[in-house]
């Protein structure tokens, strides 16, 4: 009774930010989003060698003090490389999703908003592209638009928006039968007005959700085009690309994968911790 009597005479943000800092894996999730952000960052200054540097006399070389990670096929020091790996991965997945969400959430508001046969036309495109497999979807706007991170990137947003399509749309109806909405209305304000000051600022607690949830899946389409040489392209080091080259080592040099490998495992968990953490958190109808 005192936690509810708590809570009701806390603000909204208050109250979120409260039951995230409750939910421990959501703030394990953080923390080890944290650290990898981090190692992206100061990766020119936390590294120990430089990443595009070869030598003959060292390749293949297993774990040791001087080479934490072992060194892969052309004397390279894959920590060095797994820290710079991480940029591409994290940009790769921040601003594919920035951009899904920059073309997915106006087109839905506006098929929300509108209805019609604006909506109409709206959904069945978004439908037609939910229908194919994302990952697939991906490899082929990717190898239509050319071998590069940036078409990758392209390739992942591209493909990412119609989910977000489909939430702004669902919000934007939902909102639409609200009285603060039919107010807004009657007192002449316009339709983009509506939609920037009064929707889409109640949307935004799902959005993020699903913001959270799809950089993971971004991280690894980009890990997979990368793989499949339609990313971030050779020496450029990168987490899909040095799985690609170590799988002709397997037997002889494991920790050419097994280093790559698990960091994508490990912040592909982080942010699906974080997502279902702020899920949580955000779900007005949560009362723990």
């Amino acid at each position: 009774m005192s936690t509810a009597l708590a809570e009701a005479g806390e603000s909204p943000g208050r109250r979120a930010l409260r039951r995230f800092m409750r939910h421990r894996l959501a703030m394990f999730g953080l923390i080890v989003v944290t650290i990898f952000v981090m190692a992206a960052v100061l990766a020119p200054w936390i590294a120990s060698h430089d990443p595009l540097e070869t030598s003959w006399s060292r390749l293949r070389q297993a774990p040791s003090w001087t080479h934490p990670f072992g060194t892969d096929e052309n004397g390279r020091d894959v920590l060095s490389r797994v820290l710079f790996g991480a940029r591409a991965s994290l940009m790769a997945g921040v601003v594919a999703v920035l951009g899904a969400a920059l073309i997915g959430v106006p087109v839905g508001l506006v098929a929300g908003l509108a209805k019609g046969w604006v909506d109409a036309v709206i959904s069945r495109i978004s439908d037609a592209m939910l229908s194919i497999p994302f990952l697939i979807l991906a490899i082929a706007l990717a190898a239509f638009l050319g071998p590069a991170l940036e078409n990758a990137m392209l390739a992942i947003a591209i493909s990412i928006s119609p989910v977000f399509v489909r939430l702004a749309r669902g919000m934007a109806l939902e909102a639409t039968g609200t009285d603060w909405v039919e107010a807004a209305r009657a007192l002449g304000n316009p339709p983009w007005r509506i939609a920037v000051l009064h929707v889409l600022p109640n949307i935004l607690p799902p959005l993020l959700v699903q913001g959270t949830l799809a950089i993971a899946e971004a991280i690894i389409a980009e890990a997979s085009l990368s793989f499949l040489g339609l990313g971030q392209q050779p020496p450029a080091p990168s987490w899909g690309s040095m799985l690609n080259s170590a799988q002709r080592f397997i037997e002889a040099a494991p920790w050419l994968a097994i280093f790559p490998g698990l960091a994508i495992f490990v912040v592909v968990l982080a942010f699906n911790l974080l997502g279902d953490g702020l899920r949580d958190a955000l779900d007005p109808r949560e009362s723990r």
